[in-house]
């Protein structure tokens, strides 16, 4: 199909099928967008994206790869003046039209301007946890008045979709999945009334057991309003040194992969996404980085030669864990600039929504190392802020592939939690989360809620109790990650006027069947970590 390609000219913007291997490695064509165009040796390239497919499939193809018969030319756009004055008339495509429109819904929800913090006014903001997050690129929905937040708050991630004059008609539960389609958990049921003052989340839990151990129910009486509207949407920017990639200045040229391999130490990493790097180390075949300060080098010579300088053996900073082969250190952003910001620049070819790699000072960052006779060679990181006002225990957090899908992503949540257990606070990472960022947090709630609910005994022949307040002290998850888990476990039900969590057999077995994979666990006795107080400038 490539001779086509001689007679119409593909420009950027263009929409067509593309063949590509699926997982199973059979042939597809899916629908994609050239987002580029080049020519090496007289042969042209395109760089493509494939619709609704993840950033990190996007890649340069040839002219035979192109369906060229169903070919769709991008809509011509009216020459406007761009922020430097100069009139612009690149084509667009239909999803760059559409982005537009949404970025331009954001921005007028979201108007404070960037310059300076401005003053907040005090008032209700209904909390949106997780499982309801609205992604960057969506409009914000409008806030409910705060007599409505202080009903519709009743059980966070439950969103009305009636009007509330009258409480005789049941409520729809629903969540969204990973996806962000609806899911109906519960289907309603017309003629019941849901008692108007609910109990809070101190309010006990109660655990059923039956005959079978295996299976238990727990009533779960819906959470009252929370006061804490650090979940919420924020009513202005944020001035602390978050991490999330603002998308307005997403251009073609962050859109694309510019390194083609990185050798790091004994591997050889194909970037995902876009990275800052050097413009003049973009075109080199591999970028070379020194495993231990990671410096960036553009030959293997220059790389020699630094190892001979480069007195490193492990990260810079303070060793604050060590069991077996596994290690972690701290490292402060304002002491060791350097070396974070060649950590941050070497996390962004992995990480698609974080950004600010140059501004490190208010950033801790921990990096996890694995130990061989050669020195301590990093397997992954997350950083968080020294401060932060919204109770986020992790800024950007990422396992490098060659260790991933071997459980140290997992460790390095559980990692991130039993700090914030020594400082004495719940914790939740910083939104938007990644595919595989959402995946990872989602299977280390769920494990770590049920093994508590799993462990409960009977007390003096009574029925156990908890609340969610408790489930939220003893992991330091905070409680609306907690309530999100699980209705994303499809564990909750409603029964008689209250919320009741259902073990199933199923879910106990699959649990226990999941704990039995993860060897990599930490141990809060080879932890040796004093938190600072870091509201006092002093210390920075």
């Amino acid at each position: 199909m490539a001779d086509n390609g001689s007679s119409v000219e593909i420009v950027e913007g263009c929409r067509l099928p593309v063949l590509r291997k699926n997982q199973e490695h059979e042939d597809e064509w899916p629908l994609a967008e050239i987002l580029s165009v080049k020519e090496v040796s007289s042969r042209k390239l395109f760089y493509v994206h494939y619709i609704d497919f993840n950033k990190r499939l996007d890649e340069w193809v040839t002219g035979d790869r192109l369906d060229m018969k169903k070919l769709q030319f991008p809509k011509k756009e009216a020459k406007t003046p761009t922020k430097n004055g100069l009139p612009g008339s690149r084509p667009s495509s239909p999803e760059r039209e559409v982005r537009k429109s949404l970025d331009l819904n954001l921005q007028t929800a979201t108007a404070p301007s960037r310059g300076k913090t401005l003053p907040t006014p005090k008032r209700k903001v209904e909390t949106v946890p997780l499982a309801t997050q609205v992604p960057p690129a969506t409009p914000v929905p409008s806030l409910p008045s705060s007599a409505e937040a202080s009903q519709a708050s009743v059980f966070p991630a439950v969103r009305e979709t009636t009007t509330f004059k009258a409480r005789e008609d049941h409520e729809q539960i629903s969540s969204l999945t990973t996806n962000g389609t609806a899911r109906r958990l519960i289907p309603p049921q017309p003629g019941r009334k849901r008692k108007a003052n609910c109990g809070g989340t101190d309010e006990m839990i109660k655990v059923l057991q039956y005959n079978n151990p295996q299976s238990a129910s727990v009533f779960l009486p819906p959470p009252e309003d929370s006061q804490d509207s650090s979940d919420g949407i924020p009513t202005a920017p944020r001035m602390t040194g978050s991490l999330v990639s603002d998308r307005s200045h997403d251009d073609i040229v962050t859109r694309m992969k510019n390194i083609e391999c990185i050798e790091l130490g004994r591997h050889r990493l194909k970037p995902w996404y876009f990275s800052p790097y050097p413009q003049e180390l973009t075109a080199l075949p591999i970028l070379y980085l020194c495993e231990f300060c990671l410096k960036y080098l553009k030959s293997l010579k220059c790389l020699q030669r630094h190892l001979t300088k480069c007195n490193l053996r492990h990260p810079p900073g303070n060793e604050i864990y060590r069991k077996g082969t596994i290690s972690f250190f701290e490292i402060d952003g304002r002491k060791n600039k350097t070396y974070s910001q060649n950590l941050c620049l070497l996390a962004k070819c992995f990480l698609d929504h974080k950004t600010l790699y140059y501004d490190t000072d208010p950033f801790l960052f921990y990096v996890m190392t694995e130990y061989d006779s050669k020195g301590f060679h990093i397997v992954g990181y997350f950083s968080k802020e020294k401060e932060s006002t919204e109770d986020y225990n992790v800024a950007c957090i990422l396992t490098l592939p060659p260790y991933q899908r071997r459980g140290y992503g997992k460790l390095l949540i559980e990692f991130s939690y039993e700090l914030s257990k020594v400082e004495g606070k719940t914790g939740t990472p910083e939104k938007p989360l990644s595919d595989l960022g959402l995946l990872s947090y989602r299977s280390y709630w769920s494990q770590t809620i049920l093994e508590i609910l799993m462990d409960l005994k009977p007390d003096n022949g009574e029925r156990p109790q908890i609340t969610i307040n408790e489930i939220s002290e003893i992991t330091s998850v905070k409680k609306e990650d907690v309530i999100s888990t699980l209705q994303y476990l499809n564990l909750i039900n409603y029964y008689k006027g209250q919320y009741i969590l259902t073990l199933s057999e199923d879910i106990v077995e699959g649990h226990e069947r999941a704990m039995q994979k993860r060897h990599l666990r930490i141990d809060p006795k080879c932890l040796h970590f004093t938190p600072k107080d870091w509201s006092k400038r002093g210390k920075w």
